[in-house]
């Protein structure tokens, strides 16, 4: 039995139905913006992204480029959403500043329709999907097995990327974007993996848990519906992951997250300054702080925060350690 396809078009079908429902919008990007067309489009981006690492590169990188296209423009339409929405419920924050981050989302909600409509998502050529099928059905799919055994290659390839990226840095952040976002991108497609794959990765248990991940294993990180592994259904491969390191996996991603949001707080503010008021970088930045108030951690501070919890996080190998093995039933 051959497992691949099946598993883009699971989550085809998804965006082939939330695409169907924007379509009858006024604005179809607002609408799937506001309807997690994300998701899927992680998914398939997913898929795509470790696909090209096993077999047919040069198909799967560019069905890849299209997902993340529309991915990254949703997201960029969520970053001055979310942030103009958060501001405006803080009084310190002047109209200015949200008014910029507002009229910075209607213009990426824009771009994403024209994106749609250009690549072929939406309008009279709405034939995109109907493309990227056919593209799928001429994949040269591997058995079962022997994509189970790619999967694990690739998931050992992209572990090692990652602690390459963190020796390269030598624990030393000097960029919110750059350095502590990217790290977390790199972690977190490792559970997007999962996921995308629909049961073929499950986790497992130690007999023993070793004292220092009791610190990860969190009711929030444990409670968690994104911990979850799909259902097996009938699968017969298995790679499997060391359950309590993917909840300390999971412990990073949201940590890293929070940094992260903290720090682009400071940042985007900084960026609506600059584009709105004749203001240096220097006297930009010192107006973020006393907007945003005492409680604001500085920039480096936050990048002193990531460093540390890395430092722990990796000296404890919990990465080399993730993967158990594989299984077959």
């Amino acid at each position: 039995m051959k497992k691949g396809q099946p598993r883009f078009n699971y989550f085809l079908n998804q965006l082939e139905v939330l695409l169907a429902k924007s379509s009858k919008q006024k604005n179809p990007g607002l609408w799937l913006y506001q309807n997690n067309a994300r998701t899927p489009l992680f998914m398939l981006e997913a898929l795509a992204k470790l696909y090209a690492g096993i077999h047919n590169k040069k198909k799967f990188s560019k069905l890849k480029d299209h997902f993340k296209l529309l991915e990254d423009s949703i997201g960029a339409i969520d970053y001055y959403d979310s942030f103009a929405k958060d501001f405006l419920a803080n009084k310190k924050i002047p109209k200015t500043i949200t008014a910029y981050l507002q009229a910075q989302s209607r213009e990426k909600i824009q771009s994403l329709n024209e994106i749609l409509i250009e690549k072929e998502w939406l309008g009279n050529n709405n034939s995109r999907i109907k493309k990227i099928r056919k593209k799928l059905e001429t994949a040269g799919w591997l058995n079962e097995e022997d994509d189970l055994k790619s999967i694990h290659s690739f998931y050992i390839s992209a572990i090692n990327k990652i602690l390459g990226f963190i020796n390269e840095k030598g624990f030393h952040f000097e960029n919110v974007e750059a350095d502590v976002h990217e790290l977390r991108r790199k972690l977190r497609w490792l559970s997007i993996y999962p996921q995308a794959l629909q049961g073929c990765i499950q986790t497992t248990k130690a007999k023993a848990l070793p004292k220092y991940l009791e610190k990860y294993l969190t009711k929030e990180i444990t409670g968690s519906p994104y911990n979850i592994m799909p259902g097996a259904d009938d699968s017969k491969h298995f790679l499997l992951l060391d359950k309590n390191r993917f909840y300390a996996l999971s412990w990073l991603i949201a940590d890293l997250g929070k940094l992260k949001d903290n720090g682009l707080r400071v940042v985007v503010i900084e960026e609506a300054l600059l584009q709105t008021t004749k203001t240096t970088n220097t006297d930009a930045l010192k107006k973020t702080y006393q907007l945003l108030g005492n409680k604001q951690p500085k920039l480096q501070q936050l990048l002193d925060n990531a460093e540390s919890t890395c430092k722990i996080y990796f000296k404890e190998k919990n990465l080399e350690l993730l993967i158990v093995g594989t299984a077959a039933v």
